[in-house]
């Protein structure tokens, strides 16, 4: 999925600066997709200029001018064309795991903090996305569409179960070193 997509999804939504859009971000799709200020930015910058969007700049006296970014027929027309077309795959990468498949070369001491840091991050992050679907509320009223609703949770749940199937396989490696059955080097 491309970050351009989202926010086109978004704005499809309603008008949004770029700061409301990182705040929409960070309380609704985190779980499965994160931007930075700045990329949000850049994105936007870029939809302008394909003619996806339009800048709506609002003159502020106290502060500086408030862009705010509205979606053009031309932009929900490219948001529909990507959503009724073929199912986005991509080749997955995995920093993490680079360094899981590499662990054979640390003792069982590192190996094991390594796994109980992992299991605590997911425990951590678990508890993050029980928390986003009373935060999804707000953006429930703006819709104002439980079919919107439904598959917003579709991802919520699809993310806890995969950071769910991680948590335990992290503690179960885990208690595999603990119970001292690695193999030798």
């Amino acid at each position: 999925m491309s970050l351009e997509y989202a926010i086109l999804g978004f704005l499809n939504y309603q008008p949004f600066s770029g700061y409301d859009l990182k705040k929409m971000f960070d309380t609704s799709v985190r779980h499965f997709w994160s931007a930075d200020q700045s990329q949000i930015y850049r994105t936007l910058s870029h939809l302008s200029e394909q003619g996806l969007a339009q800048v709506e700049v609002i003159e502020q006296s106290e502060r500086p001018d408030r862009k705010i970014y509205h979606i053009t027929e031309q932009g929900r027309a490219e948001l529909r064309r990507w959503l009724v077309g073929p199912f986005p795959t991509q080749e997955p990468h995995s920093g993490p795991l680079v360094q899981v498949f590499f662990s054979g070369q640390l003792s069982d001491g590192e190996v094991l903090a390594k796994f109980e840091t992992a299991a605590a991050i997911f425990r951590a992050t678990l508890a993050g996305y029980s928390q986003v679907s009373q935060q999804i509320g707000e953006y429930t009223r703006m819709v104002n569409s439980p079919r919107e609703e439904y598959f917003w949770m579709l991802t919520l749940e699809m993310g806890m179960k995969t950071m769910q199937a991680q948590l335990e396989w992290a503690e179960k490696t885990a208690e595999f070193i603990r119970s001292r059955q690695l193999p030798e080097k």
